[in-house]
């Protein structure tokens, strides 16, 4: 068995659980690369970190694949051959990719085939991916009449896109096909962002760049597993991404304040709130999932850090709320998360069109049953990673509009939007409203 052989057909295998069954990638690749069987247990890192950016870059170019295999296949693949167009899509992503050493792909990419059951297709593989190597340049000038083709998104999304964004959209296509950097949050109560940038440097030789209006990023020049950053397991940094860490900035807790992070899991924002205050907060981290609360707990031991993890619907504070009122509120909504896709492009695949009305009743939701939970002058800070205007701009119109919260004073334009790619950061928005100071929170 060929080691490029079984990176592709693993790679492939990963892709299909997405296509077939729904996965998300990462849990298809934790599945494949975690398990039991032995010869995936011995693949040395290496082979792991190619399985991994076959499969991403599959995942991130399969809705332009698809448009390909129209071109280069006699006969439209039956809607059960998700392991074959899998495999097709991995090939052609190699093929394709400028970073991908192609002069094996076409033979690895036959040879996993056997490795996934599919012998009888092996000849179908062998003179796609060859049509494709011969007819590049016409074949991708062709896709230019489809869209969703050209841009690799679904057309639903590029139409969402283009309404919401039109003078960005494609800037936000193009930055969504891009691989994303590794942004850290410095620990500001254990280092500077300028001596742990310098301590990078000096241990691992690594660049990191800081990002001006971002005081606890840092942007790393080249990936590396977490547990080679220095001070990691001490809780002296953590993995973040920069916009996601306005968080934090925009709530500005103060210390002692009581504080509520509706939507916590997986915990990063949490962390990022208490840090800022030194740890001295009365925070409650809840989510209603208790598996994805143990990853709360997990960096919030890391960290030295401690917070009221508690499970409950955010929807529902009867349930859990004990009638004290908090002064600062995170709801980091649940949503298309439309402003992550170049670190979770398996979301193309995976999100419909008609996931949007659902997700924005329950965005209100949360608003209007978490508001009446503030203390008089308290901040709640409303935020997703989503571009859609239905999910920010247009539900915080709306809710204003509704007359029970206003924006913080000084804010221009409802929220703040930041799009992905701009300044290397994810797409994320946010509005930060003020509960007055006459009013009274109520159960």
């Amino acid at each position: 068995m060929s080691a490029g052989a079984f990176t592709r057909a693993l790679a492939a295998k990963a892709v299909a659980a997405v296509l077939a069954r729904g996965q998300t990638l990462d849990t298809a690749l934790e599945t494949l690369l975690g398990g039991t069987d032995q010869d995936v247990r011995q693949l040395p890192d290496r082979d792991r970190a190619q399985v991994r950016a076959l499969a991403f870059g599959a995942v991130r170019s399969h809705h332009r694949h698809r448009a390909l295999l129209n071109e280069v296949l006699d006969r439209p693949l039956k809607p059960g051959d998700c392991t074959l167009e899998a495999l097709l899509s991995v090939g052609l992503f190699q093929l394709a990719d400028p970073e991908q050493p192609d002069h094996a792909a076409v033979s690895a990419t036959v040879a996993a085939t056997r490795l996934l059951g599919l012998e009888r297709a092996a000849g179908l593989v062998n003179a796609s991916l060859r049509r494709y190597q011969r007819e590049a340049p016409g074949l991708l000038d062709r896709l230019r009449a489809d869209p969703a083709g050209w841009y690799s998104h679904p057309a639903w999304l590029l139409d969402r896109l283009r309404a919401d964004w039109p003078d960005h959209w494609q800037e936000i296509a193009a930055a969504n096909q891009r691989h994303p950097p590794l942004w850290l949050r410095v620990n500001r109560n254990r280092a500077s962002v300028r001596d742990y940038a310098a301590r990078l440097a000096a241990e691992l030789g690594l660049s990191a760049t800081p990002l001006p209006g971002f005081p606890d990023a840092l942007k790393l020049e080249s990936a590396v597993p977490v547990e080679r950053l220095p001070g990691f397991a001490e809780g002296q940094v953590s993995v973040q991404d920069a916009a996601s860490q306005l968080a934090a900035q925009l709530l500005a807790p103060e210390q002692g304040m009581r504080v509520l992070d509706a939507c916590a899991a997986p915990g990063g924002k949490t962390a990022h709130l208490l840090e800022y205050a030194g740890g001295q907060l009365d925070l409650t981290a809840l989510d209603i999932s208790g598996s994805r609360l143990t990853r709360v707990e997990s960096n919030l031991r890391r960290l030295g850090l401690r917070a009221t993890v508690l499970v409950g619907d955010a929807t529902e504070p009867a349930t859990w709320w004990d009638g004290r009122p908090f002064y600062r509120i995170l709801v980091d909504a649940p949503c298309t998360a439309t402003g992550v896709m170049r670190r979770h492009p398996d979301i193309k695949l995976l999100r419909r069109v008609e996931d949007v009305p659902g997700l924005v009743s329950r965005q209100r939701l949360l608003l209007e049953r978490l508001w009446p939970l503030l203390g008089p002058g308290g901040k709640l800070l409303y935020s997703t990673c989503s571009l859609l205007r239905a999910e920010n701009q247009g539900l915080v119109v709306d809710f204003l509009a509704a007359g029970a919260a206003q924006l913080e004073p000084g804010t221009t334009a409802p929220g703040l939007q930041l799009l992905p790619g701009n300044r290397d950061t994810d797409g994320f928005y946010y509005a930060l409203m003020v509960a007055a100071t006459r009013d009274r929170a109520t159960g």
